[in-house]
């Protein structure tokens, strides 16, 4: 079955991406010269497909070692299934293409370029400082954020990074309300002090500041240093940040990496271990879904921002009373509103709906945390939320403390991440986690009564020198998306860390290969926060292409493809239809953020950031009108739950049966280039034409 799907997705790609006409220069540069050159090559690497799906199926040889080939492909569809498989063979076939294109020793510099075993060397400066990591571990609602952000408070100098922009917010908030200069730095945002030569900066982990001398630095989170797509962050963070002192805030599994790490460069450390100040527990039962079982202090999480607007309805709706909403786009001045309307206990917000963003310590006073869901989205479906996810959540019922109860009490701001700690607990604190619907409490459950894995790596990414060195060694029409997915193939890796999921890398370095620019400014794009899953997202990202590669042209009001005309209409007068206009104006949303976060980057070329950031405000204004003003049944919101649930475990069923045994050797994908000689990964070669014509052209069935 697999192999018939393979080669069917390679005749389509055939038939519609491998024109000569059409990419005759970049064929040019793989060293294909002639279309006869290219059929050739197409029949033959079409033959390849078929051996290594026979080394599979008759010798159940399916490892990277051993069938690389295979390998590759089936991961790439188990990731993404059939345009993913599609991806990973239009790279296959490149790398085919251009086996015979470089010299033994060429080939070995390339090897030597791709050798980042030891990342901490990418940080000569901070090499040469002695440091002194200090870990914070523990549960939730167990103080260690709070301890850490003191030692900060204390130092003159300092850092802050954290994983979400409301989480630097806050933290930036704190420190302003204490009189203390602080910048925030976030992607799409920077607030930096006047007339201040010495200030603290908070930031997003990605916007660590790498070049600054500090005291002391906070990284919270850090147990996501082992995430699959955003680790590089964490572990740039904190192998690079040059602070006398690194508090490093989270959970226990990440305690014998980091201490490894350590030893390596020469950091002293100290664990300092935290239990939780009140108990936490999971509840026997569901509410049913019944919103009547509700109970004051309770908060429902929900993994969509439609879905929480469809909560917030249905919960006002049957209870007859009111309902915050709080979540990571929201506006901060807006998310802060919402957080002390629930905070007060003399308002009449009663309950809450949140993002899972409250699971990276937002301080709430919740009583109860309950999952509507317990799948998510990822870039590949969904899947069901792991056990660190659902501790994360479910530990923020039952806080101590919280911005009201710390005002009251004379301290000027309490509202950021474990920022204030009682000596006693409140009187019937305990944290109480379920489920809305009955079918997901097992699950929550499950999760609660085991422990996550430790983590055994880091996440790296390939900086920028590295590939500007080995893209040297290509022709200039080489597609960067090759090169890319190639070095990402040979690169040498340590045991402690893992390569960093491309994601959506190779698409947009695709979609601003027409665009002239320096290998520097495509690896900014490829770090952007680009929309390519929305339907004007890639006009949008080579439009902001376009205005880099001219440098110019960058004006918010000269690019088109961002549609600042929704802004003149409403709902009921969209030309489009009012089925479209919240669709509409969350694509421009995402543009604009795009047009933000390059603005920092290229400041001369898009110039009108001020503008942009009025029409972002206006245009979440609108989108918030329309979500609180929509009409959702509870009927439609347990369906999307229903097909959520459906989804995650039909993906869970293909990942077992395409993977079995082998899935644990696939949990990280790291197709090899592999020798076109060996068995299973090799080119048939043949030394008459007729052999060739002799082979059996696949068939239209296939």
């Amino acid at each position: 079955m697999f192999r018939k799907l393979t080669l069917n997705t390679f005749n389509r790609l055939v038939q519609n991406d491998f024109s000569w006409e059409a990419r005759k220069e970049e064929y040019a540069s793989l060293g294909i010269t002639s279309v006869t050159d290219l059929q050739k090559s197409i029949r033959t690497f079409g033959v390849a497909i078929d051996r290594c799906c026979d080394l599979a199926s008759k010798k159940n040889v399916i490892s990277k070692s051993g069938n690389p080939l295979f390998a590759a492909l089936r991961q790439a569809f188990i990731e993404g299934e059939i345009p993913q498989l599609a991806k990973e063979l239009r790279y296959s076939f490149q790398n085919y293409l251009m086996r015979l294109r470089f010299s033994k020793s060429i080939a070995d510099t390339h090897k030597k370029i791709a050798d980042i075993r030891f990342p901490y060397e990418w940080f000569p400066a901070t090499r040469a400082m002695k440091r002194t990591i200090h870990l914070h571990v523990g549960p939730t609602n167990s103080g260690k954020t709070y301890h850490a952000l003191k030692a900060l408070e204390n130092a003159k100098t300092g850092i802050y990074a954290g994983p979400l922009r409301l989480l630097a917010h806050e933290v930036y908030s704190r420190f302003t309300a204490k009189g203390k200069p602080c910048a925030l730095i976030t992607g799409e945002e920077q607030r930096i002090p006047e007339n201040e030569d010495t200030y603290f900066r908070s930031c997003t982990v990605e916007m660590t500041p790498l070049n600054h001398k500090v005291d002391v630095a906070v990284i919270d989170e850090i147990q996501m240093i082992g995430d699959s797509e955003r680790g590089w962050a964490w572990t740039q963070a904190f192998l690079g940040v040059q602070a006398k002192e690194v508090h490093l805030c989270g959970e226990e599994r990440a305690v014998d990496l980091i201490k490894s790490l350590c030893d390596t460069v020469g950091d002293d450390y100290v664990v300092h271990r935290y239990t939780r100040l009140n108990p936490l527990q999971t509840m026997n039962t569901s509410l049913k879904n019944d919103f009547g079982n509700l109970q004051k202090g309770d908060c429902i999480v929900s993994f969509s921002r439609v879905g929480l607007h469809a909560l917030k309805q249905a919960v006002e709706k049957a209870t007859g009373r009111r309902c915050a909403i709080v979540y990571g786009s929201l506006p901060p001045e807006t998310r802060a509103q919402q957080a002390a309307l629930f905070n007060d206990p003399d308002s009449e917000y009663d309950f809450l709906v949140a993002s899972d963003a409250i699971g990276m310590g937002l301080n709430l006073e919740i009583k109860r945390v309950i999952f509507e869901q317990t799948h998510k989205r990822d870039r590949s479906g969904y899947r069901a939320i792991s056990t660190s996810e659902a501790k994360q959540i479910g530990g923020r019922a039952g806080r101590f403390r919280t911005a009201s109860q710390a005002i009251k009490t004379g301290e000027k701001d309490g509202s950021a991440a474990e920022t204030t700690v009682p000596s006693t607990p409140t009187k019937g604190s305990i944290g109480l986690v379920t489920t809305l619907d009955e079918a997901d409490l097992a699950d929550v459950q499950a999760s609660f009564n085991r422990e996550p894995e430790p983590l055994e790596t880091a996440g790296i990414q390939i900086p920028p020198s590295v590939l500007e060195r080995f893209s040297s060694y290509f022709p200039p029409v080489t597609p960067f998306s090759y090169i890319l997915l190639r070095l990402r193939d040979i690169a040498s890796l340590s045991h402690r860390f893992h390569m960093c999921g491309l994601g959506e890398m190779v698409d947009i370095a695709d979609l601003i290969q027409p665009y002239p620019m320096s290998v520097y400014d495509r690896c900014v794009f490829l770090n952007a926060p680009v929309a390519l899953r929305e339907k004007a997202g890639p006009g949008v990202l080579q439009a902001m292409a376009r205005c880099v590669s001219n440098m110019d042209g960058g004006h918010v009001l000269d690019i088109p493809e961002l549609d600042l005309e929704i802004l003149e209409f409403q709902r009921e007068t969209y030309p489009s239809g009012p089925a479209a206009y919240l669709r509409d104006l969350e694509q421009l949303h995402k543009g604009i953020t795009l047009y933000l976060w390059l603005s920092y980057r290229y400041s001369g070329v898009f110039r009108s950031q001020s503008l942009a950031f009025h029409i972002k405000a206006l245009v979440e204004e609108k989108i918030d009108g329309q979500l609180a003003e929509a009409v959702f049944t509870d009927a439609a919101r347990r369906a999307r739950i229903s097909k959520a649930r459906k989804q995650s475990a039909k993906r869970e069923r293909k990942m077992e049966e395409f993977l079995g045994d082998a899935a644990e050797d696939n949990t990280q994908h790291e197709s090899v280039g592999g020798d076109w000689g060996e068995e299973g990964h090799q080119e048939p070669l043949f030394k008459d034409p007729a052999e060739l014509d002799a082979i059996d052209k696949p068939s239209k069935s296939t």
